[in-house]
């Protein structure tokens, strides 16, 4: 799903990086991974996540991805050439990644999956295109945070099919994952690391 005006506001601003870098300090204490993997971003909006990455985990590549040709134009522009070096962008649609099977390392999603209607899909083809043994980053919110009587109003969301944390707690087990850290609030949504297990 494309964003509308509104949500570009909220995801472009500087507070939305602000937490993306609070939440990032979770996400390196809950588990680190070594240096030089091959990382993808999904949903990577105007490139601001893909930034952190670089500089606190240290991928050896990212291939970071979004639905909305915009957002891609916004990470061209905002992404430094010796980023750009390290970051391939591409337009693509998160239930079809545009990738072989088990071909990444690590995973991140910073708050793309309830964007998704068919966000199900999304978290098979998320778990398709890990290695086993990879790790899925997640960032999510939960419905009480974006289906409100206010932000139903200014903010572009699917209305049915929506999770809650039991909900994708089924769906990343059912996926082949272990959710082995998470923090989470049934109002708010989820901080989480996902272990892509064996087949």
């Amino acid at each position: 799903m494309r964003l509308n005006w509104a949500e570009r506001l909220v995801v472009n601003n500087p507070l939305r990086m602000v937490m993306q870098q609070m939440e990032m300090l979770w996400f390196m204490y809950a588990a680190f991974p070594r240096p030089n993997l091959r990382f993808l971003e999904i949903g990577c909006g105007r490139g601001a996540g893909a930034r952190i990455l670089l500089k606190k985990m240290h991928p050896r590549r990212i291939d970071a991805l979004d639905l909305d040709y915009l957002m891609v134009q916004k990470a061209k522009g905002l992404l430094t050439p010796e980023e750009r070096a390290r970051v391939s962008l591409c337009v693509g649609d998160s239930t079809l990644l545009p990738f072989k099977s088990a071909t990444h390392d690590i995973i991140f999603g910073f708050g793309f999956l309830h964007h998704v209607p068919d966000w199900q899909s999304a978290v098979k083809e998320t778990a398709r295109v890990l290695k086993p043994g990879g790790r899925y980053y997640i960032e999510e919110i939960y419905p009480p945070l974006y289906l409100n009587a206010i932000t139903r109003r200014l903010l572009l969301h699917p209305t049915e099919n929506r999770f809650d944390g039991k909900d994708l707690k089924i769906a990343l087990a059912d996926s082949g994952f272990f959710l082995e850290a998470f923090l989470e609030s049934r109002f708010l949504g989820i901080l989480g690391v996902a272990v892509r297990l064996p087949d």
